[in-house]
């Protein structure tokens, strides 16, 4: 799909954030089917897998090639079995089902896809795929200087991402910190 390095592609955020009360915040069940929508390097997805037990399901999908060539090597060194990795443009249909997914995690990216100008079709896709009721958790950057992160004037405050997803279909749940950095706020599709 990608082989060069994608803008804000590059080391996780999940060494950034408080991950034991992001996934406290997400209550995954065993069982369930998490997509990790622009996973990078997978940190989440790796975590993730972790809480839903081999009944469970996560999806880890990316734009660049290598992060999930190096992803599918990780998995494989870890045993993990629960994960499912591909290369694919999130602003496109997925090869996943319609209403297939009960948790859709958008990490640290979605100011990348307001900057390039994909976010609407980014967010359809994640309508497409999230069962009703389904749950879409976005992180993002506090509207701070940094590092890290990117610059000041591209970040999204909690405010700007409802604007985005809020006519989606979507009902805001929580806003939670996670960090010093980073924030977190939970939707549920309508």
């Amino acid at each position: 799909m990608v082989k060069e390095k994608p803008p804000g592609a590059g080391s996780s955020s999940f060494s950034l954030i408080q991950a034991d009360r992001l996934f406290e915040e997400l209550n995954l069940q065993k069982g369930c089917t998490f997509l990790d929508m622009a996973c990078g390097p997978g940190e989440y997805s790796i975590a993730a897998s972790k809480h839903m037990g081999d009944t469970g399901l996560v999806y880890a999908v990316d734009l660049w090639e290598e992060a999930i060539d190096a992803l599918f090597k990780r998995v494989a060194a870890l045993g993990i079995k629960n994960i499912r990795m591909m290369v694919g443009n999130v602003s496109q249909p997925l090869a996943i089902g319609a209403r297939a997914v009960d948790v859709c995690l958008i990490s640290t990216v979605l100011h990348d896809f307001v900057q390039e100008g994909v976010a609407e079709k980014a967010l359809e896709e994640v309508v497409r795929v999230l069962k009703p009721k389904g749950l879409l958790a976005i992180v993002e950057f506090k509207k701070i200087e940094g590092p890290p992160g990117p610059p000041v004037r591209v970040r999204l405050s909690p405010e700007e991402v409802e604007r985005w997803v809020l006519p989606h279909g979507f009902l805001a749940r929580r806003l939670r910190d996670i960090g010093p950095y980073n924030y977190l706020v939970i939707f549920e599709k309508t």
